[in-house]
């Protein structure tokens, strides 16, 4: 950013989640930071203008109030019209469903307060903290490129496409709305669901350098994202990679004590004998005719369509969370 006073841009979704029932709030708060420009936006086209008036701006800071379903918004269109060199720094007021990037990036509370803090920051010009993360992009032939910080197949997209017509309905969101979700799964586990939101995924993994594994999996994610939710950290791999991979087999052994290792951070002590890789690596293709999720949005993959391939796109700078 540019010595000085920044010039910022503001992206406001007044219908995510967190954020419905505090829009009066937040828009006092918006309406005070200095040097900033509001756009309220409700949907894909919408936010598509709004970011492109904010680059022909020259803003130096774009703030998304919103949840991972509007940064993702944001970022695929970026990465479709911009070079890296354009584009503004990035920083999250969590206010959706689910937040997983604000939250990687140290940012958590209720949105009326970060922006608070953001706005005495700003009059305060204290120095920022940049933070780097690469992005996900997710691309099969026939269909346009999907970027996002995180991507899951499995249960764990099953899971999220129920949530999103059932609980939603109750007006949950947070890590309470996805700790119902995981809550859930354990429940289903334990008394051997295999149907449904249970139900595996059947596909072929294709690694860089490892081959080819073929078979029935309970979930598999990747994730650019140093932390997800609750603090977690689900992966274990040691190489010096951007993509954060895990998956688990159909059926693996210990499934329940195992889960809970993945939810606890004692991951490591995982055996892929035993049915559960992880691993860190630049690219992942995918054989699969499936749904899948990126950033809480889902879309469907065909096998027809040739492999669905996963690499790291940037990196990206945000602005995190002061020390």
């Amino acid at each position: 950013m540019r010595s000085g006073a920044p010039v910022i841009g503001l992206l406001f979704n007044p219908l995510s989640g967190r954020i419905r029932k505090r829009k009066d709030a937040i828009r006092r708060v918006l309406a005070g930071l200095p040097g900033a420009t509001c756009s309220e936006v409700t949907n894909a086209p919408e936010i598509k203008a709004s970011v492109d008036a904010f680059i022909q701006a020259d803003i130096d800071l774009l703030v998304i109030v919103g949840g991972d379903g509007t940064v993702q918004g944001v970022l695929c269109h970026l990465f479709a019209t911009q070079p890296l060199a354009r584009w503004p720094v990035l920083t999250v007021v969590p206010g959706g469903t689910t937040n997983m990037t604000a939250l990687d990036l140290g940012i958590c509370g209720k949105p009326e307060f970060i922006l608070q803090q953001l706005k005495g920051y700003l009059l305060k010009q204290i120095p920022p903290v940049f933070l780097q993360r690469h992005v996900l992009c997710i691309e099969q032939a026939g269909a346009a490129k999907v970027y996002g910080m995180f991507f899951g197949v499995g249960f764990i997209a099953r899971a999220v496409i129920f949530s999103q017509s059932k609980i939603k309905q109750l007006r949950i969101t947070g890590e309470i709305y996805s700790g119902i979700i995981t809550f859930g799964y354990l429940v289903g586990l334990i008394f051997g669901r295999r149907d449904g939101a249970w139900a595996p995924v059947r596909m072929s993994i294709i690694e860089r350098n490892t081959g080819v594994r073929h078979g029935t999996y309970a979930f598999l994610f990747a994730s650019t994202l140093d932390r997800l939710l609750f603090g977690m950290r689900p992966y274990w791999g040691q190489e010096k990679e951007p993509l954060h991979i895990t998956f688990v087999r159909q059926k693996p052994k210990r499934p329940l004590r195992s889960l809970l290792a993945l939810l606890t951070g004692h991951a490591e002590t995982l055996k892929e004998q035993d049915g559960y890789h992880s691993c860190n690596t630049g690219a992942l293709e995918l054989l699969i005719d499936d749904d899948y999720i990126v950033d809480g949005e889902s879309y469907r993959a065909s096998s027809q369509d040739g492999p669905l391939r996963i690499t790291a796109a940037g990196p990206i700078i945000f602005l995190g969370a002061g020390r």
